[in-house]
């Protein structure tokens, strides 16, 4: 049996509903940054050997050297070869299919030239070093190495260094496989805070990257928050959520099993499912009771939709989209007849699924779009990873004579109207009929 709450949107209370359903508390309490900027303040001083220390302790491992922690290239390789032909294969579809999204995200150099010859443009750069964080989990996710080093490679960047944590020493061939397609250069076998730490500041044997991206638990997050400022980072995440919009068209046990998909991350995952009929979200909530047993996580599954999912009830198509653009949903199916037609209205969402056979989990996997999205309704102003996050913009400003003769007085101008005189003097020196006089 399912327990998940229902609501409506004729509720006189629904807002404060809606909004004690949404609340998140943030990603770490006091305690755990605490120890994050210990861990933090550890490994910049002590390096490798408090690497390992770390590693062995919260890993269960025994390592007597980082290099007992390095998997070099050929492991990779090996691991590709040893998998199953099936996985092989689906990888390598996964990884071309994100690929190909990507490279048509590649952002180029332009310029222009003004009449009087002054050219302005933009010149765009990769980042030199990446660091991707991929958790252990109680799964070996070869999707985030995918869709975080994929990007990262398609934008140029040179060095792809991943760490993730491998308890007991144990290293998952699917998850190596993954590296080894993506064109992963260093992997290290450590994680946590200390593995954040060491991408951030370099260690003896990591070397300290320029942006560092992946998911992880609390203290990666926090950790990630921490260092941001020495390094870029992609986002803090929050729980998995999806919203489900179904006009009734599609069938109640697929919708079941798209909102069991988010609902089975973690017990802080959420599922949302709305409609303008109450028969629709009842044949769906009796679907989910039925199947939710046939799921290996189903305990998982159960407390996460009686915790933060819910069914609502809407008059009509223009309160479901207002609740979108309110929820800013990570993922948004909009199981309908005609998708098109709702996606004007949608403002805030980080991917959108349309239409009945667009079930998430295909983003999650290889269609092709990234599944690192904004999450907690920071859709609102973030969007997907992607090749842009990769790169750098440099402004290109080249002026002629005859632009530095105009723009000139222009700048000097505005320069002594905000009491900056050697703004102005720098200026107006190179203009023709100030020179010698500025």
């Amino acid at each position: 049996m399912i327990e998940i709450r229902r609501l409506s949107i004729q509720d006189t209370d629904f807002q404060q509903q809606l909004q004690q359903l949404l609340a998140w508390e943030g990603v770490s309490d006091e305690s755990v940054q605490q120890g994050v900027k210990q861990i933090i303040a550890q490994v910049r001083q002590g390096g490798d050997q408090v690497l390992v220390e770390l590693t062995n302790r919260f890993d269960r491992t025994s390592a007597q050297a980082m290099h007992e922690l390095v998997i070099e290239q050929a492991e990779l390789q090996q691991a590709l070869e040893r998998l199953p032909q099936s996985q092989r294969d689906a990888l390598t579809v996964a990884a071309q299919r994100i690929r190909d999204y990507h490279q048509r995200q590649l952002q180029t150099s332009w310029r222009y030239t003004e009449a009087d010859g002054t050219v302005l443009g933009q010149q765009i750069t990769p980042l030199d070093s990446v660091g991707l964080y991929v958790p252990a989990g109680t799964a070996p996710l070869a999707s985030s190495v995918l869709m975080n080093a994929i990007p990262a490679q398609v934008a140029g960047v040179q060095q792809l260094v991943m760490v993730s944590p491998m308890p007991e020493g144990k290293r998952s061939d699917f998850l190596l496989a993954a590296a080894a397609l993506a064109g992963i250069t260093r992997v290290f076998a450590i994680g946590g805070a200390q593995a954040v730490a060491a991408l951030a500041y370099g260690t003896q044997t990591v070397p300290a990257v320029d942006k560092i991206v992946g998911p992880g638990n609390t203290w990666v997050a926090t950790a990630k928050r921490e260092v941001f400022g020495k390094v870029g980072i992609d986002m803090i995440a929050g729980p998995s959520e999806i919203l489900v919009v179904s006009d009734g068209s599609t069938s109640a046990s697929w919708l079941a099993e798209d909102m069991f998909s988010q609902a089975e991350h973690d017990t802080l995952a959420q599922s949302i499912l709305i409609s303008t009929s109450a028969e629709h979200l009842e044949a769906v909530a009796q679907a989910m009771s039925e199947q939710v047993e046939t799921h290996p996580r189903a305990d998982i599954i159960r407390k996460s939709l009686a915790d933060r999912g819910a069914l609502i009830l809407v008059d009509n198509e223009q309160q479901a989209l207002d609740l979108i653009n309110q929820i800013a949903p990570e993922h948004l199916e909009l199981s309908v007849s005609d998708p098109e037609s709702w996606l004007p209205g949608i403002r805030h969402a980080g991917a959108i699924f349309m239409g009945a056979y667009s079930a998430e989990s295909l983003g999650d996997y290889c269609a092709g779009p990234n599944h690192v999205l904004p999450t907690s309704g920071s859709a609102r102003f973030s969007s997907p990873l992607g090749v842009y996050d990769f790169q750098k913009r440099s402004s290109i400003i080249f002026a002629s004579a005859q632009g530095a003769n105009k723009l000139g007085k222009v700048a000097a101008e505005l320069a002594r109207g905000e009491g900056l005189e050697a703004h102005a003097r720098s200026a107006l020196c190179r203009v023709t009929d100030q020179r010698g006089d500025a």
